[in-house]
């Protein structure tokens, strides 16, 4: 189903801020290459988690480390030099994953240098494509890493939390650093715009309470893994119609983690949650809903529950990023949605 939207899955959102990066960007573009203009350029100094980064020229080469930070420069028409390998949602393994293989289809780019992160950064390889500046406001850097990463080129790092960042920060701390500010202001604009027309379409997420559960192990339902609402996923809940349950807001303030974890015993905590999404599909609906503990929360007694596959791209999307917004919105939302008419 996936592929047969491929070609649907560019957004309004895209093609528009493709239109504003083509006036900013050189014709090597579409080769490959990711000269993001010549234009006028101010210095820019970005505050991060580990200080801050001065740029002071226009990024000519644009590389991008961890999760999904590289579709920042792909939505804004941008070819990075390297980017990291798809570790997990790749749905052909061949190390992107298929909204980005798209972009880069519509680009008429190669793939760029792929870096294989499954035992870190890949520094050296990182170093041999000669960045500008390296993208990862999106990440889980330690200061390790950002000071080696450093040395090779000004590195935009995460603001405050590792792994915490929106997926708005995401894109404007990016292309701010990249000199196209204006157009990833306008990205998001959009973006934001196709989520509330998709969600305006479906009036029984309003006012429904969701929680994500993680890592939920079948055969051992003695604990009970969630994310907080420090995590990107549970965020982008509220994009979506969705509200945060006050046993989740409670849960989350008593740690600054993205996930966490309580007994099975306690689970009455979260009486108050109508959707429940997770990973697993439906065998694990069938181990919550024969649980004679789980099975008494409210969201699996009105199986108002939203199982997605850990390995492809709609699970893999539930982390929303740049690209995947636009690939899965309608998808999830109309899941989302028949969930929350289960829970009324």
């Amino acid at each position: 189903m996936f592929r047969a939207r491929r070609m649907l899955a560019v957004t309004t959102a895209t093609l528009l801020v493709a239109g504003l990066a083509a006036c900013a960007s050189d014709d090597n573009a579409g080769e490959g290459g990711n000269n993001t203009g010549t234009g006028d350029f101010a210095p820019v100094t970005i505050q991060h988690a580990f200080g801050s980064t001065e740029i002071t020229q226009k990024p000519e080469r644009v590389a991008t480390v961890s999760w999904a930070n590289q579709e920042v420069p792909l939505a804004l028409g941008v070819v990075p030099v390297g980017m990291q390998a798809a570790t997990f949602g790749d749905d052909d393994d061949n190390g992107m994953l298929p909204w980005v293989e798209d972009r880069l289809e519509e680009l008429d780019a190669e793939a760029p240098v792929l870096f294989d992160e499954t035992d870190g950064i890949d520094f050296e390889a990182v170093a041999d494509t000669e960045p500008d500046v390296i993208l990862a406001a999106y990440s889980g850097l330690t200061q390790e890493d950002y000071d080696t990463l450093s040395e090779i080129a000004p590195v935009v790092a995460y603001p405050e939390t590792a792994w915490g960042t929106s997926w708005r920060d995401m894109i404007l701390l990016n292309s701010e650093a990249m000199g196209m500010q204006t157009e990833g202001e306008q990205l998001v604009a959009d973006l934001e715009d196709e989520i509330a027309t998709t969600v305006s379409e479906h009036p029984a997420l309003d006012g429904t309470s969701a929680m994500f559960l993680t890592h939920v192990d079948t055969t051992d339902l003695s604990e009970v893994s969630f994310y907080t609402t420090h995590d990107t996923r549970t965020a982008f809940f509220e994009d979506l119609g969705l509200s945060f349950p006050q046993s989740l807001i409670e849960a989350s303030d008593a740690t600054e983690a993205f996930s966490s974890s309580i007994s099975s015993e306690q689970v009455d905590t979260f009486s108050d949650v109508d959707v429940i999404v997770t990973y697993g599909g439906e065998e694990l609906v069938v181990a919550l809903e024969g649980d004679p503990i789980l099975s008494q929360m409210p969201a699996v007694q009105n199986d108002a529950i939203v199982p997605l596959p850990s390995d492809g791209p709609l699970g893999t999307a539930a982390n929303p990023t740049p690209l995947s917004i636009s690939y899965i919105l309608d998808e999830y939302v109309t899941l989302l949605a028949e969930a929350a008419a289960k829970s009324e």
